[in-house]
């Protein structure tokens, strides 16, 4: 890789066509492969902007999931390489796209200090060798896709029969991708499908050609060492190789958020780097012996990194992560919200992102997975949502229904965040006879959740103009809480020298370190725990509880050892991080646990 970061998928319609941006200057960035109707609507969008011609693929066309995501992911490899022939041929003079590349590249890039040096070269034959071996060298950026595992609805034809295990939403998604034309990476996140990671055995391009070299690779994107390593070996046994693990931050960072059992992103971090090589061995054993069985045959052993996101805010946090835990790069996703040439975020929910204080993110209920979801109060979704509970009518229309889960009250799935299920679970909290408040709180759980369907879409279609009549453009977004230390509207340029130290975009705004504000994250969400359970403890919960307060305490534990022994730290630095974990220690001392 050019770069020693990544920008990690970001909700479904906001990094959508991020590499058409970033890639040809050697950013890898990952697109989300959920919504097919988004997808085919962003194709018909490029395609004719690049003055090809647009053939449909009708939604009720054979195998048109598959087949809309292959058709569009096989345009953005093909964009993407004429933008980098392109590049490439330019010459290198002061402005240029090509020099724009190298200019981007971290300091301690070979590729960046070879430039520099031909820079100062007098013009002469010798410089236009020096100048095409620079060429050469010159990588784009990997395209890669994200599926998230357990978003995997099953379909039914028109006459309301079965289409099969292949054409579940996520194994059609997986399809689309191996039959494309990239050369990437599949980054499969939110969890393990069994379905989904034995269907990758069907596709031998994530088989290793007799080089070893692999031409579709497999990325996990993981909370846990554990979960790793079971997802991981579970792949191997079948010949699966896992070329990266995405390491991310349970609470603090965007999207879904996936909290572990109070382990933090230190200490995981740590398992990570103290147990990487016995896994590595471990692995390797499993997939030669699977591959052998297959009768496969390869050469040379693969490579595997291990990146780290989540939170992420500082030159000097992102230097520490990788040196110290012996990472290959980091993840940098929300701050490029806020980088109007490199994601779709449209004019409204820019300048509200731009403006918004740290009270205006939080973790909420809002996503009808059941799964956590960083959510942002300003959001044009969230307050259509409240202005539909005042005029008494709860819930969404559901016309995409990628997110239909639920069967409390009818055969076929329907969604928690449509209009169908919640008018039906309001009347049914309605004759339980509940106390007020115990009624009050059954009910905003009910109506608390959000369209992410469409949500997560709108900014896309509103920002390039595309929005269909009597459309809804209400947007949902769901940045990391770290957003909140970022308050203004960024070139690319601005943010990858921030990213590398040559910039300061944060200036002296107060901010937690990204380990203190996961933790304050983690305490906060123990807390919000106990307030719910208050009532009906049992001992069950009881011990799950303190057993997660135990973790936050070895946590904190770790970090005081950490800072402590930390090289070429300034003494204001530690001792404000020393200030912080007293004060979160205090405020998770407070918590009392029992039965």
């Amino acid at each position: 890789m050019s770069h020693t970061f990544h920008i990690p998928v970001l909700g479904l319609g906001f990094s959508i066509d991020t590499p058409l941006k970033v890639a040809q200057y050697g950013i890898s960035s990952a697109i989300s492969i959920v919504d097919d109707d988004l997808i085919e609507r962003m194709r018909d969008y490029h395609t004719k902007k690049n003055n090809e011609p647009y053939v449909a693929i009708k939604k009720s066309s054979p195998d048109s999931r598959a087949r809309r995501i292959t058709a569009y992911l096989n345009l953005v490899n093909d964009i993407v390489n004429t933008q980098f022939e392109n590049l490439k041929a330019e010459a290198f003079d002061a402005g240029s796209n090509l020099c724009r590349y190298f200019e981007l590249l971290p300091e301690n890039s070979q590729l960046k200090q070879g430039y520099e040096l031909m820079m100062e070269y007098p013009d002469c034959e010798r410089k236009t060798i020096f100048q095409n071996i620079l060429r050469r060298k010159m990588v784009k950026g990997s395209i890669d896709v994200n599926i998230m595992a357990k978003v995997d609805k099953m379909n039914f034809t028109a006459d309301g029969e079965y289409m099969g295990d292949e054409n579940t939403d996520a194994l059609a998604s997986l399809r689309s991708f191996a039959e494309s034309n990239l050369q990437s990476s599949v980054v499969l996140s939110a969890g393990m499908n069994p379905r989904l990671y034995s269907y990758l055995e069907k596709f031998d391009c994530f088989f290793p050609d007799k080089t070893g070299s692999l031409n579709k690779k497999i990325t996990l994107k993981v909370s846990d060492f554990r979960s790793a390593f079971i997802q991981a070996k579970f792949l191997a046994k079948k010949g699966l190789w896992v070329s990266e693990f995405r390491i991310e931050s349970g609470l603090n960072c965007g999207g879904h958020a996936f909290a572990t059992e109070g382990f933090l992103l230190g200490p995981i971090l740590k398992e990570f780097r103290e147990k990487r090589s016995l896994m590595l061995d471990e692995l390797y054993q499993l997939y030669s012996t699977a591959l052998k069985l297959k009768n496969i045959e390869y050469s040379a052993i693969p490579s595997q990194r291990f990146s780290v996101q989540g939170g992420i805010g500082t030159s000097e946090e992102n230097k520490f992560l990788i040196k110290h835990y012996q990472l290959d790069g980091t993840g940098w996703g929300s701050p490029f919200l806020l980088v109007p040439e490199v994601t779709n975020v449209d004019k409204e929910t820019l300048t509200q992102l731009s403006t918004a204080g740290e009270d205006d993110y939080y973790v909420s209920d809002a996503s009808p997975l059941g799964i956590l979801f960083n959510n942002f109060k300003p959001s044009s979704a969230n307050t259509q949502r409240i202005k539909r509970l005042e005029k008494g009518q709860p819930g969404s229309p559901c016309t995409k229904k990628y997110l239909c889960t639920n069967t409390e009250f009818t055969e076929k799935p329907i969604c928690t965040a449509s209009r169908q299920y919640q008018n039906l679970k309001i009347q049914q909290i309605q004759t339980l006879s509940l106390a007020k408040d115990e009624y009050q709180q059954q009910y905003e759980a009910v109506v608390e959740k959000l369209c992410l369907c469409e949500g997560l879409c709108s900014s896309t279609y509103l920002k390039y103009g595309i929005n269909k009549p009597k459309e809804n453009i209400a947007v949902a977004i769901c940045p990391g809480p770290n957003l909140a230390y970022f308050n203004e509207v960024y070139s690319l340029e601005d943010m990858v020298k921030h990213i590398y130290g040559k910039m300061d975009l944060l200036g002296k705004i107060k901010r937690p370190h990204v380990f203190i504000k996961e933790l304050n994250l983690y305490i906060d969400y123990l807390q919000t725990d106990l307030q719910v359970h208050v009532k009906n403890m049992n001992d069950k919960k009881s011990k799950q509880l303190g057993k997660f307060k135990i973790q936050l305490q070895d946590g904190i534990n770790y970090y005081k050892e950490l800072f402590s022994q930390l090289p070429g730290q300034t003494t204001d630095l530690m001792q404000t991080i020393c200030n912080e974990l007293v004060l979160s220690e205090n405020k998770l001392n407070s918590l009392l646990i029992t039965d």
